[in-house]
């Protein structure tokens, strides 16, 4: 797999949703080599799709972003705190590094929302225009990749 994205949230919760509109969306356009996965949240089943990738995406809902998105590096960590069921990039790429060997290059793109309160479908007016500038820059940034990842 050259690249894996994975979009996570809880579509229930208004704006906590953009991480599967957005991989929704971009599923939608097809980017060459590029495999994915959509989830409620983030678990230990996703360490094994990580470890098989040579690039990876980890888009969601972030509170408190200066902009309408943030695009961060993460590495796997020492010591990472392990919910039962729910677990953090960082968790998920040190997981991948322990059992597998593997550490792939790795981003966050945090989407800011607006409106987490309500259980709710659906995005605010705020986190629309949001999603639609991180999806501009993902595109953008995809496209000028190396050959090899979007192969």
């Amino acid at each position: 797999m050259a690249a894996l994205l994975i979009g996570f949230g809880n579509q229930g919760r208004g704006d906590d949703g953009l991480g599967p509109v957005f991989a929704e969306r971009i599923e939608k356009l097809a980017p060459k080599g590029l495999a994915i996965d959509i989830d409620y949240q983030l678990t230990v089943d996703h360490a094994p799709m990580v470890a098989e990738a040579d690039l990876v995406i980890f888009a969601d809902a972030e509170i408190g972003a200066a902009g309408s998105f943030s695009f961060t590096e993460v590495k796997a960590e020492g010591a990472v705190g392990m919910g039962s069921h729910e677990l953090s990039p960082q968790a998920v790429m040190t997981l991948a590094k322990t059992l597998y060997g593997r550490e792939p290059p790795a981003y966050v793109l945090g989407i800011s929302g607006w409106d987490y309160g309500e259980v709710k479908e659906g995005l605010s007016a705020e986190a629309e225009a949001h999603l639609e500038a991180a999806e501009t820059f993902f595109v953008d940034w995809y496209a000028s990749r190396e050959p090899a990842a979007n192969a």
